[in-house]
């Protein structure tokens, strides 16, 4: 663990999306470390380049200029470790989103225990689930061994058993897989990760690697059968996913070479850093981690030092098809508070499917683009959610990534876009991610354990805004909150909100304050900690908003009306109308 100046490295993050790559520097600035630079270059892992090296290259090309620091040699190659002129890095870590689905086949036992908790397992990296064997699956051995033929999978995840209970089933499931994998070509045997019984770990890589089939063990994910814990399973997926994304995506595993680590997934060093961060903070409401990118939407719940994860192919830029198989127009439609035709929506969004990198360009683009943000980030939450039994979305805070969400047009855009698709209880802050640093933080601490805390507790993020959503069934227009904001100064401001409503608290960006609430006709502040009445408060880029719009949120069914509700919601968040 690094402690001190003397033993202080600088550390290069490289992050390969599917659109942009990023490179990001940290090193030591005042006797801590610090976020130092960032670069951006478009991802070249599409053709005629195919190689994703490529545009980190110019990436570290950019983030030379911007940083004054020179990162490459002559002959364009890492300068690692640092040298005594300054020049180079000591360590650099790479996380990656990029790269086509992964194709996921779980086998377990049991459907509703060991194949479930594997279900959850492949639902927290870049992958999908083709096909799923069970002891309760009737189909003959043949036809499950055609079924894993045809399914083409890069992984098979292999679970089952309590540790010490069953061994036969497991070594079922284990020959089933071993006749399939003996009868495709040697560049396409997929991985193998098995995290089952812990007793038969070594057993099943002994008789897999007779076939040449390499098993990864990791420990139970089902270690009883009440218990379900996947997160050592997911430190290795992430070495496993790292490994095959090395083979698939052109130039990654040279790149890798200069890391000296496999690359991880961008998805679960997101979810490394949430976890971590919710061992510091408040334990009984966690932090919540949301990155809604072009490809994919990742978002990472800890509480007390647990993780529930989920990773899903939708997006604002080719996970656009899969927006339009999950939701009607009328869903992403029903967010306008513009009246775009239907024909023009549709035709903008499979627009958007052959021209991904396109951006919007005018009000009705972007009203259309964040119609399906709303829709993208209220089923992915709600998905987390039923992982978490009797959790509500209070979190405190809420880390947030992804360029539609950060390079938004303002702020208020930014906030009513995650308010109407999360959805948040109680009382949180959001804080935005502008240079995508959260997963990037995640990687570096398999290396450094103390960068992650100082950059975090550093200004490299944006506070955008303390929202209090109180919880209440009255009537539409009622007086359901007080509150009473105290500046630095002593001044106090007092605003009665009503339900259906959004208010806006006069309190400066960075300027502390304190506010004192009264619930009124029976409304619950937060329902993960209902005896808060007052606390102090630092203000965000729009201070302190109070969203008593009622949970869930609910619109009105006639277009018109709803219209107006919306643009009368994005009025309130502007801080030129609010009396200070």
């Amino acid at each position: 663990m690094t402690t001190s100046i003397v033993d202080a490295e600088s550390l290069l993050a490289i992050d390969i999306g599917s659109v942009n790559t990023r490179a990001l520097l940290f090193d030591v600035a005042d006797g801590e470390y610090r976020f130092i630079a960032s670069a951006v270059a478009p991802t070249t892992l599409a053709a005629p380049l195919a190689d994703v090296s490529e545009g980190a290259q110019s990436a570290l090309e950019k983030l030379e200029r911007v940083s004054g620091r020179r990162l490459v040699d002559k002959d364009y190659h890492l300068i690692i470790p640092a040298q005594v002129d300054g020049s180079g890095v000591d360590r650099m870590v790479i996380t990656f989103s990029a790269g086509r689905e992964l194709r996921v086949i779980t086998a377990a036992l049991l459907p509703d225990v060991s194949l479930e908790s594997a279900n959850r397992l492949a639902a927290s990296t870049y992958g999908r689930v083709v096909e799923a064997i069970g002891l309760t699956d009737n189909r003959r051995p043949g036809q499950q061994v055609d079924a894993i033929l045809r399914a083409g999978a890069d992984l098979i995840i292999l679970a089952g058993g309590t540790d010490q209970g069953a061994t036969r089933s497991i070594m079922r499931l284990a020959e089933i897989i071993s006749l399939a994998c003996r009868v495709m070509p040697s560049d396409r045997v997929p991985q193998v990760l098995y995290a089952g019984n812990a007793a038969l770990a070594q057993k099943l890589r002994d008789t897999l690697a007779w076939y040449q089939i390499k098993v990864h063990a990791a420990p139970n994910i089902r270690p009883d059968i009440d218990t379900e814990d996947l997160v050592p399973a997911q430190e290795l997926l992430a070495q496993v996913v790292g490994k095959i994304r090395s083979r698939q995506l052109g130039g990654l595993g040279n790149l890798a070479a200069h890391a000296g680590q496999v690359p991880l997934p961008t998805s679960h060093a997101l979810g490394r850093i949430i976890r971590f961060l919710s061992q510091i903070y408040d334990p009984v409401k966690g932090v919540l981690g949301v990155d809604l990118g072009a490809s994919w939407t990742v978002m990472a719940a800890g509480v007390a030092g647990s993780l529930t994860q989920r990773v899903e192919a939708f997006g604002l830029g080719s996970g656009i098809t899969q927006v339009l198989k999950q939701f009607s127009l009328e869903e992403i439609s029903r967010w306008f508070s513009l009246n775009i035709p239907a024909g023009v929506v549709r035709d903008y969004l499979f627009q958007k499917t052959l021209t991904p990198e396109s951006l919007p360009i005018d009000e009705e683009s972007l009203q259309i683009e964040l119609g399906a943000a709303r829709q993208i980030l209220r089923y992915v939450s709600q998905d987390l959610l039923e992982s978490l039994p009797g959790v509500p979305l209070s979190f405190e805070p809420i880390l947030v990534g992804g360029a539609a969400l950060c390079q938004a047009p303002n702020p208020q855009t930014a906030l009513l876009t995650l308010l109407d698709g999360l959805q948040p209880v109680g009382i949180t802050t959001l804080i935005l991610d502008p240079y995508g640093l959260t997963p990037a933080l995640g990687a570096a601490a398999g290396v450094n354990t103390l960068l992650p805390v100082q950059v975090f507790e550093s200004s490299a993020y944006l506070n955008l805004a303390t929202v209090i959503s109180p919880f209440s069934q009255a009537r539409f227009g009622t007086p359901v909150l007080r509150a009473i904001l105290e500046d630095e100064t002593g001044a106090r401001t007092t605003t009665e909100v009503k339900q259906g409503s959004l208010a806006l608290l006069p309190l400066h960006h960075g300027q502390v304050g304190k506010v004192y609430l009264e619930p009124l006709r029976g409304s619950v502040i937060d329902p993960r900690r209902k005896q808060v009445r007052s606390f102090k408060i630092t203000g965000g880029i729009l201070g302190v908003v109070i969203d008593a719009r009622g949970r869930p949120l609910t619109l009105p069914a006639d277009a018109g009306r709803r219209r107006e509700l919306l643009a009368k919601w994005a009025a309130s968040l502007n801080p030129a109308k609010v009396v200070r």
